[in-house]
């Protein structure tokens, strides 16, 4: 018999000697082959989750509420569509100094004599702020619109009709500016000044002239942009509003400039109703109740003790299945090499406590094959892998079932 031929198929334990090899295989060479994948499996799993809560966070990182950027609506330093540097540009080209400021300090500095101030709507600052910014200047241009400023400086109220309009005023500034496709109309207040009227009467810009200051208010956020500034008469209508004077000092307002306090959010007391905590409290109660009467129903627990019985098969394949999940081929190899030897030793009348080498050297006398190839066999090095182990198995079960054979031919009379 060549020793190649010596295989099992069993992965039994040491202590489970009457079970046969070929049962002990089923259990830890069927799940040989699918525990490492499902081992990858898991950690593909755990990855998968972990890239799903990143990219959780960061969708909602992206959807996360932001301040509005002020400084983008109608900067006269920002080249992009919504900006207005173009406007401002033209404006220097005119002889027009344009100094742009980002407080309101700053602005209140510039101001001088005949200085005009221009701004977009100031949502950042408070009535008292506004009007303490417009008061130091003779010419205040409001260049975006909202219903706070009309009521704040009394220059009358919203009206629809928008459309193409033509300048329609006596104001010689505005005699060249053309035609220009109005952004909001307004009805003007009693002593305010409509220009750029439409066939409702409405006006898409107010002039008035508040103690002294002039102040011109018009929505003009999209035709005073780099990316409308050369539709229609929106240049000339640029021009005719910011070019009148020597000096302009333009401020760019920002949420760390204003002056507005956020209310304080109410706190959870003021949130609750004046019953939930009184409900609250008798539910406890109740509840405290509700254990202590059907507690005392119960009397003490006793301990009892009872026979359990477990199968030598089932310790057998509960073992394998263990050393099957934690992939340790090196500890089922022992497990079945000793298991191996204690039937071997039974069979070739030797000890229990018969070591390997003594195993390997009766079961050669026994076959008639070279020992050096059963000392390997016995008691050599473990398995590396899964294949190695399967096929040790093999060659221990064909080495049993050799054996057993030579026993029965050499007893039969």
């Amino acid at each position: 018999m060549s020793t190649n031929d010596i295989s099992t198929n069993s992965a039994g334990a040491a202590d489970s000697s009457n079970t046969s090899p070929a049962d002990a295989a089923d259990a830890a060479g069927s799940t040989a082959a699918a525990r490492r994948p499902g081992r990858r499996g898991n950690v593909l799993g755990w990855v998968f989750v972990v890239a799903l809560l990143i990219g959780i966070a960061l969708l909602s990182l992206r959807l996360v509420s932001t301040a509005p950027p002020l400084g983008g609506v109608l900067n006269p330093e920002s080249p992009a569509p919504g900006g207005a540097k173009a406007i401002a540009e033209l404006v220097r080209q005119q002889g027009t100094e344009v100094e742009v400021v980002r407080s309101r300090a700053a602005a209140a500095a510039a101001l001088e004599p005949g200085s005009a101030l221009v701004l977009a709507d100031p949502v950042a600052l408070t009535d008292t702020a506004v009007l303490d910014l417009i008061d130091g200047a003779d010419r205040v241009i409001l260049l975006s619109t909202s219903a706070r400023m009309l009521e704040l400086l009394e220059l009358g109220t919203g009206a629809g009709g928008l459309g193409a309009v033509e300048a329609g005023c006596d104001r010689a500034e505005f005699s060249d500016t053309g035609t220009v496709e109005a952004e909001r109309m307004f009805d003007p207040a009693d002593g305010v000044e409509g220009c750029f009227r439409g066939s409702d009467g409405g006006a898409a810009l107010l002039i008035a002239d508040r103690e002294g200051a002039r102040i011109s208010f018009i929505e003009a956020t999209r035709m005073l942009s780099n990316r409308h500034l050369a539709d229609d008469g929106n240049a000339a209508l640029g021009l005719a509003l910011l070019a009148q004077t020597d000096h302009v000092v333009w401020y760019v307002g920002s949420l760390e400039d204003g002056d507005r306090v956020a209310d304080t959010p109410a706190t959870l007391g003021e949130l609750t109703p004046a019953w939930l905590t009184p409900a609250i409290l008798l539910l406890l109660v109740a509840g405290v109740a509700a254990i202590w009467w059907r507690g005392a129903r119960f009397g003490p627990l006793v301990s009892e003790s009872l026979p359990v019985t477990v199968r030598a098969s089932e310790t057998m394949h509960g073992r394998a299945r263990l050393t099957a999940k934690a992939a340790d081929a090196a500890h089922a190899a022992a497990a079945i090499r000793a298991g191996t030897r204690a039937r071997l030793a039974q069979r070739l009348a030797l000890s229990a406590r018969a070591t390997a080498v003594e195993v390997a050297d009766a079961a050669s006398d026994r076959l008639g094959i070279p020992r050096g190839s059963l000392h390997d066999l016995l008691g050599g090095t473990a398995p590396a892998d899964d294949r190695e182990l399967v096929e040790l198995a093999r060659r221990l079960a064909e080495l049993e079932t050799a054996v057993d054979a030579a026993h029965t031919e050499r007893n039969r009379p």
